[in-house]
């Protein structure tokens, strides 16, 4: 008699019954490669179908739930040049208009007969009309919201819809539960007050009410917030406690005489970072300390402080930027700031030449105490270091965990300081940022003035322009940037080109201008921002290129074309350009936008708070990719939301902090189950986390 193969979690999901070799490949392009990770792929959002209303009891103004099927369609342009996708959607009881401003594309995915699930408010125009805030396409089949059940609205990919998703879980539901067991300890759900994990996962997957699916999901992020905050404080149990790093004296020669040649007074946010550091880098413990600040708040000032400690140590300090033209803004600014000094900083990058090259290995080797500034080229093999007291990591995001890494393994102990200009809440930080000591800059340094924001239609065009033109005619200049798009995508960086040549020929026909994006020679690149820093040019049409890197104090204008294209946070680096000098500035956004994108940049308009703008980019964004690099393709939050999350976070803190109190290896018999699952799927990151 042939055996019947025992049902496994680990069984392959192409051996499901439904699946087969093509839904396989699909559901391996979400990362779902077996039965076990199908059932912990859960919904991204659900639809209350229990309230669905008759459509002709729909009053105007009512915030209403529908169901009904499309029975005509079209895209209709507006005067303003907009295009509005209409459908016209019917129930047993009547029929309604739907109206997606802005929203053309829905003409190809929607189709005539197909089932739509639709939420939004009713409003009067030319007749009732509901603007969906969330629709579903339930394509042609009504039995996903028969009995008026929650709708579980699934992440899908090409070739295999939510809907098929989410009757293959379904189909499979009842028999793979009872496999799960429950890996957390009693005490921990307790505190957290979530439900076990089978009885979680029965809640995300069929729950007979919002409030029960968020319970349900509440489990699982509470277990991915507990992973992060056990392997954060690992981490730094390892840099604090295997790793002693070498205490340094704070002998007030080289920082006190910064201090004193500074050209301005630190904010009391820089005083209280500095003194962070400064008793960091003097304990007998390696330094493991982010600096995270807005726009213009002084981080480099507050690294200088640092750098100066290490070097009056005799030891030698490395700063490392993401790119060349950030490096060499920051040797600049060391070298104004420093000459007072009679130091001088050493440029290392990819474009040095040999001779220069040479002769900065040779001061390294030496042992001789220098700030060495520079890019990548600073982590090669071909960069060594005699005696690294102090890696600095500027907007250390952009660069992946080996390569912060890399640097941390220049010298034998040297402090970390890792520093960003994306401002987040310190409660996330402190879930994102675990393994570091966080210091934050809150403050606006004296003389920066508030940047005047503003957006416009594309009919005031005409009005911006000469608004630019009366800056230029004051002595001032203006940047002009326009969208960066990946490389295989060239319409961006032809309409970059193109609004270059439009107005290099029109406009500004008698006005200085320039060209700069990111497929331009480096050497080009370079000549264009330095004339544009030495006034040679008046307006720079730009990418994004300009985001870091360039400090232009006589710039007064930055305008933002299609400004729907560029996150929040991006946005306000974008902004950070300007008001660097005295002058009143100004940051224009232009084009015309829809109803949903107008009210995420007005976020943006009324405020110059970056911690609150990260809030809200993070808030509508998500969470992307927070950790720099995925940790070779592991996300380390596919459920949690550390920023909406915060209660749940505290207590995953807490519970972690609780049990490695109990049980640092995690090694008796009550962890084991759980220190299985933490080395089965976070294993990357306990081998690549941080800085190490």
């Amino acid at each position: 008699m042939a055996r019947v193969a025992q049902k496994s979690l680990d069984t392959n999901v192409t051996y499901l019954t439904g699946v087969g070799p093509a839904r396989a490949d699909a559901l391996r392009k979400l990362g779902i490669f077996t039965a076990r990770e199908l059932f912990l792929h859960v919904p991204h959002r659900y639809e209350d179908a229990s309230t669905v209303a008759p459509i002709a009891k729909l009053r105007i103004g009512d915030d209403a739930t529908i169901i009904g099927t499309v029975v005509s369609k079209g895209v209709l342009p507006t005067r303003k040049g907009l295009r509005v996708f209409q459908a016209v959607v019917q129930d047993a009881s009547g029929l309604i208009e739907a109206s997606w401003p802005g929203q053309p594309f829905l003409d190809r995915t929607i189709k005539k007969g197909d089932m739509l699930l639709l939420t939004g408010p009713v409003r009067f125009f030319h007749g009732r009309q509901l603007v969906p805030r969330e629709f579903v396409n339930l394509g042609t089949d009504e039995s996903g919201t028969a009995g008026g059940r929650v709708l579980s609205v699934y992440p899908a990919t090409e070739g295999l819809s939510f809907k098929i998703i989410r009757q293959l879980i379904d189909k499979h539901l009842e028999e793979y539960l009872p496999l799960y067991v429950e890996h957390l300890p009693d005490w921990l759900l307790q505190l957290a007050g979530v439900p076990s994990l089978p009885e979680a996962l029965r809640m995300v997957h069929r729950p007979t009410s919002i409030t029960e699916a968020e319970r349900g999901r509440a489990r699982l992020a509470f277990e991915e917030l507990l992973a992060v905050h056990i392997l954060q404080a690992r981490a730094k149990s390892l840099a604090r406690e295997q790793r002693r790093g070498t205490a340094m004296t704070n002998r007030r020669e080289l920082t006190s005489k910064l201090k004193q040649v500074l050209p301005f007074e630190l904010t009391g946010a820089q005083v209280r970072a500095v003194r962070e550091i400064v008793a960091d880098m003097c304990s007998d413990r390696r330094m493991h300390r982010l600096l995270q600040g807005d726009v213009g708040s002084g981080k480099t000032v507050v690294a200088l402080f640092a750098a100066m400690l290490a070097i009056e140590n005799g030891f030698q300090v490395a700063v490392m930027a993401p790119t060349e033209l950030l490096a060499e803004q920051h040797a600049r600014t060391f070298e104004k700031l420093l000459a007072p000094l009679g130091i001088l900083p050493v440029l290392i990058t990819g474009s040095l030449g040999a001779k220069a090259r040479r002769a900065a290995a040779s001061r390294l080797a030496s042992a001789e105490p220098v700030l060495v500034v520079g890019t990548h080229a600073l982590v090669q093999d071909s960069t060594e270091f005699a005696k690294l007291g102090l890696a600095v990591v500027d907007e250390q995001h952009r660069f992946g965990v080996e390569q912060r890494n890399a640097l941390g393994k220049k010298g034998a102990r040297p402090d970390t300081l890792l520093m960003s200009a994306t401002p987040i809440p310190r409660s996330l930080a402190l879930t994102l940022y675990g393994d570091l000591d966080v210091s934050i800059l809150d403050e606006r340094p004296p003389g920066r003035q508030p940047v005047t924001t503003a957006r416009r239609a594309e009919k005031a065009r005409e009005k911006v322009l000469q608004f630019v033109e009366g800056q230029v005619v004051q002595g001032r200049q203006a940047y002009l940037v326009l969208p960066l798009i990946d490389e295989s995508e060239k319409v961006a960086l032809r309409a970059a080109t193109q609004a270059f040549e439009e107005l290099r020929t029109g406009h500004f026909a008698h006005r200085r201008l320039a060209l700069l994006h990111g497929r331009q020679p480096s050497e080009e690149k370079d000549a264009t921002m330095r004339a544009f820093r030495d006034g040679e040019i008046d307006i720079l049409v730009s990418t994004t290129v300009i985001e870091v890197g360039i400090d232009v104090a006589n710039a007064t204008v930055m305008l933002i074309e299609h400004p729907e294209r560029f996150g929040l946070s991006q946005l306000h680096q974008l902004r950070g350009r300007v008001g660097r000098g005295a002058a009143e500035s100004f940051c224009i956004l232009l084009g015309d936008v829809s109803p949903d994108a107008a009210e995420r940049l007005d976020i943006f308009v009324g405020t110059d708070d970056g911690f609150e703008i990260a809030r809200e980019d993070l808030r509508i964004r998500g969470m992307g990719d927070l950790f720099g690099e995925r940790q070779h393709g592991e996300a380390m939050f596919r459920i949690a939301d550390p920023l909406r999350d915060v209660e749940l976070g505290a207590f995953a803190r807490t519970g972690a902090e609780q049990l490695l109190a109990k049980d640092p290896d995690l090694s008796k018999p009550e962890h084991k189950a759980l220190n299985t699952v933490l080395k089965k799927s976070y294993s990357k990151a306990l081998e690549l986390f941080r800085v190490g």
